[in-house]
């Protein structure tokens, strides 16, 4: 049995336009995500609380403090932890000067909500 030679696979034109959608959209800032909301809620001035942040994304608390360590750790936030009378503990992102050296968190681009702020969870 001979083998017939095959010319290149034609591309399916609906996966083409959903790549071009998301290579589109991979540049773009999402600011509708948990994640941005999350963030937000920590810019606040009294910060916010792991129960306010649970009801807000539904995340589980374990979630939650992973992803404010990693702000921390590869998002170059300072974090700042404190616990009010009644034991619970609230976080909130403190600003400091931007540093020159130090690159911008994942998935931010330069001049948006997340530039030129750091990070660090107690």
């Amino acid at each position: 049995m001979s083998r017939r030679p095959r010319g290149k696979a034609k591309k399916c034109p609906a996966k083409a336009t959903r790549r071009a959608r998301v290579q589109k959209g991979a540049t773009e800032a999402r600011t509708n995500n948990k994640k941005a909301e999350v963030v937000a809620r920590m810019k606040r001035a009294k910060g916010a609380g792991l129960a306010e942040i649970m009801a807000a994304t539904s995340w589980q608390r374990h979630t939650i403090r992973g992803f404010v360590s990693l702000l921390g750790s590869k998002g170059g936030l300072k974090i700042e932890s404190t616990k009010n009378a009644a034991g619970e503990r609230s976080c909130r992102i403190a600003k400091y000067p931007a540093r020159a050296n130090k690159p911008f968190p994942p998935n931010a681009a330069p001049g948006s909500s997340l530039g030129g702020v750091a990070v660090m969870c107690g």
